[in-house]
Formats: structure tokens, sequence, C-alpha cells
């Protein structure tokens, strides 16, 4: 299974962007949109752009800043898709970046996904033994057969019909040469959102960061089950599915989504400082000093010590040049390779009773060895906090979280853990916390499988390596 070993973390999913309008120099406003959203993907990237006759993509390998290196397109058209890659379904691979474009009897039709499909393979068998041929290993292709291979009369009709016969997690942006088309999954698992351009244009976009990074003003969230068509005529919106329950997930507020977003009306900062809040109701811990696990450890600590009264300082540097790896090292090396991306200020830490926040900890390693760069430093205690639930279970909505047989929690009990990593203390915050952090989000409308077993669809069946590379050795 491809996981980066050295910095363990539940790694992001995808990040989707259109924009519809006529004033603006669509190539520069979708890569300043991508920009805003790299932090949900550096894979790969691009972007989809019409000049009224012809789709044409642009896409590349690495971060959007890489992707675009010799500048953007030169296109006059009014309509354009973005997309930002972690791979969830599919290997890091050339072949499988987004926006995709193909060629149906109606027309070229562009799409760009966020999320996470349950019946993948049985969709992709079907159109298989019916003709269809594939030449990616994503989910997001099937999508496209389908509606490439509807019988309905319009490409709102054929989208409609093909997005009620996926399952799972969807965020889609799509582009035909006239009309801009977006779908959010009736479970609402990841986040769009509309905006509107100073002149009257259209904005879909995964958060609302993106928005304020090309000056879009908020409208408001893409519904659970929506279908959103976007043209001459202005904005439709139709209803294609309901759910018995809203489920957005919950690692959007916990670690995903930029802080200064706002997800399903939950400001997303706020969100993380009440999380460090309640790990401290929830903990009462006698420190001297709050740090965090930066940079998405950074906010759940500062909402830490301002319920505390306890110093927040930055007891840990990150080195931000230092790139993700898929090496699979021995001990020694993945040490290292964490004193590369993080090293103690001794000044900081050494004689003191600490927590240390973090958002996550999926297989151990990384916290292990941070406790251990503490007390080399002369930390006196060391106690950690984290701003999840034990992730007990592995995700098949759009995140790349490891087999179950390599989630830690899955195998041992908290003291397990605590003893594993080497701290003094450990604690996790509760489903009963992490709700009462998000007062705009009802824990029912939460997506808490991963920490819970309660998952809200049907999932597929796993071998070994589980679903993400299900697919490739089909093509």
């Amino acid at each position: 299974m491809q996981y980066d070993p050295i910095w363990d973390k539940i790694h992001e999913e995808c990040g989707v962007l259109g924009i519809y309008d006529k004033t603006v120099e669509i190539p520069r406003y979708i890569y300043w949109g991508l920009f805003a959203l790299q932090h949900r993907g550096q894979e790969s990237g691009g972007m989809a752009l019409t000049d009224g006759t012809d789709i044409h993509t642009y896409r590349g390998m690495g971060l959007i800043s890489s992707v675009f290196e010799k500048g953007v397109p030169e296109e006059d058209g009014h309509i354009g898709i973005g997309h930002v890659r972690y791979s969830t379904t599919g290997s890091n691979n050339p072949r499988n970046i987004q926006p995709l474009a193909v060629y149906t009897a109606m027309g070229e039709i562009a799409l760009a996904h966020n999320g996470n499909l349950t019946n993948t393979r049985l969709l992709r068998e079907a159109l298989e033994d019916s003709g269809a041929t594939f030449q990616t290993t994503m989910d997001s292709e099937v999508i496209v057969n389908l509606i490439g291979r509807s019988k309905k009369k319009t490409f709102e009709e054929r989208i409609i019909d093909s997005v009620k016969q996926i399952r799972g997690a969807y965020s889609l942006v799509l582009m035909t040469k006239e009309k801009m088309y977006g779908a959010r999954d009736p479970y609402g698992f990841r986040p769009l959102c509309i905006g509107r351009t100073g002149t009257g244009g259209w904005v879909l976009a995964s958060e609302t960061c993106a928005l304020d990074a090309i000056g879009a003003a908020f409208v408001r969230d893409v519904k659970p089950g929506e279908f959103i068509e976007i043209g001459e005529n202005g904005l439709r919106s139709v209803i294609f599915a309901a759910a018995d329950r809203k489920q957005v997930c919950s690692f959007e507020y916990i670690y995903f989504a930029r802080p200064d977003s706002i997800i399903d009306g939950q400001d997303v900062y706020q969100a993380r400082l009440n999380m460090g809040r309640e790990m401290w109701n929830e903990t009462r811990y006698d420190a001297d000093l709050v740090i965090s696990v930066p940079d998405s450890g950074t906010t759940a600590a500062i909402g830490y010590a301002m319920a505390s009264g306890i110093p927040f300082n930055h007891g840990l540097i990150k080195n931000r040049y230092m790139g993700r790896t898929f090496i699979k090292p021995n001990q020694k090396q993945r040490e290292l390779a964490v004193r590369m991306k993080l090293n103690v200020v001794k000044s900081v830490v050494g004689g003191k009773r600490i927590v240390v926040v973090d958002d996550s900890i999926v297989r151990g390693t990384t916290s292990g060895i941070i406790c251990k760069l503490l007390r080399e430093a002369g930390a006196r205690e060391v106690y950690m906090c984290v701003s999840a639930p034990p992730v007990k279970y592995s995700c098949f909505y759009g995140i790349d979280t490891s087999v179950r047989k390599e989630l830690i929690a899955a195998g041992l009990s908290v003291e397990e853990i605590r003893k594993y990593i080497g701290v003094d203390k450990l604690h996790f915050i509760s489903e009963g916390g992490l709700a009462r952090a998000m007062p705009e989000m009802p824990k029912e409308n939460m997506c808490l499988a991963c920490f819970n077993n309660d998952y809200p669809t049907d999932i597929p069946v796993t071998g070994e390596e589980g679903e993400k590379y299900a697919l490739e050795g089909k093509c």
C-alpha cells in the first residue's frame, strides 16, 4: 500500500474548483483558486478550459506552481474547472491526473471529482461487459463513462442519471463548452460551496478559502443530493436524491480544511479552538507549557492554552521544505527523517511538563519519535492530546487511511498506545467533545465511521491492500 511512513498522517482528499464568468481571465483565476486549495492535494493538478469551440486540458504532476511554472494558458473562454489531487482510488500516476475530458455523442465534457465511490468495481465491471474501455484506474472515469453512455437527451439529464447510479462520496464540478455543473452526494460527505464574483459570475469550490482568494463572495453551500447548472440564464438547482441523514466528514474540521474556511456553516478555525478547549475540559492536565505538532495541531493547541491558562509556545519547528516521501525506511531512517522535518526548541521545552497537541494518530510511529525528541531536549514530562478520537476503521469516502490492520487504535487500547509512543499521558478527544466543539454542525450530521464503525452506506469488501488500488490491474 502506498503510504507515507515518515509523516504519520491521514492524507487530504482532493480539491475542485469551477468558474463561470465572461469578464475575468478564467485561467488566472482558476490558478489562484487552486493555489488556495493546494492543501487538499499535492500529487498533481490541472485545469480544463474552453475557447467556445473545444475543451482543452492542462495538467501535470506536482504542485500547481510546478504544473504551470511556465505560465497559465492563454484562453479567452468564460468557463474553466480545476483540480488538485491526492490519490484515494488509483495510484499517483500521470494517467490519473484530473480534470478528465472526454468526447461523447453530445460533445465534450470535463470533470473534476473529490471523494471516493463505494460501488466502483461493480459499475466498472458492468461498463466493461457492455464494451466500455478505460484509460485510468480512477473511480472518476466511471462517472464520465456513465455520462457518455446515458440515453438521456441533455447533458443535464445525463449527469443526473449518472450520479443516481454511483454510491459513496463525491463533490463534482463539470463543464461543457456552454455550461458548468456541480453535484454533491446525498450524504454531503465532501464539501462544495457556491460563490459570486464581483462581476456577476459564478464559482463552485471545495472550500470558501478559494472564494476569498479570487475575491468572490460566498453565497451558500451546495446541499447534499443537489445538482447545480450554471449557464447563460444563471443558476438552476435540482435535488436529485435524498439520504436519511447528512454525513459531513468530521476530518474536514479536525485536519483537512484550511482553518480560514467555513464548511457547511461551521467556522473551521473556531471548531479547532473549541476542540482544544474540550480537550482541556476532558483532561485538566497540570502542565507548564502547551505546544503543537505544526501546523495541523496549532489551532487546537491555542484553544487548549486559552482554556487552561497554561502558556502556549512554539516548541517544535517545522522544516517547510521537506516534502512527502514514500520510501519504506527502517526505524533509524524514519527517525532521521522526522528530525529533518521537526526540530525541538530546547530553551522552550527544557525542564517543563508539556502538553503536546496533534490532530490524529494513525500508526503511532511519528508520535513516538516526537516524544523521544522532546525528552532528549530536556522535557520533564510529555502529555499528548489528540483532537480526533482513536481512528479504528478504514475510510471509504475519500480519505487515504491505512488498511485496518495498520491502524494502531484498531489493535491497541489507549493505554497500550500510550506505552507504545512513550508519553506520560495520552488523551484522545471524545466523540461528545468533538461534537460540542462544532455547535453549528450537529453530531448526527457528521460522519464518524472511522472512529465508531457506523458507516452510513454499504462499504466494499477489501483485500489486504484496501480499496485504493483495486483497479490497478485493469489498465
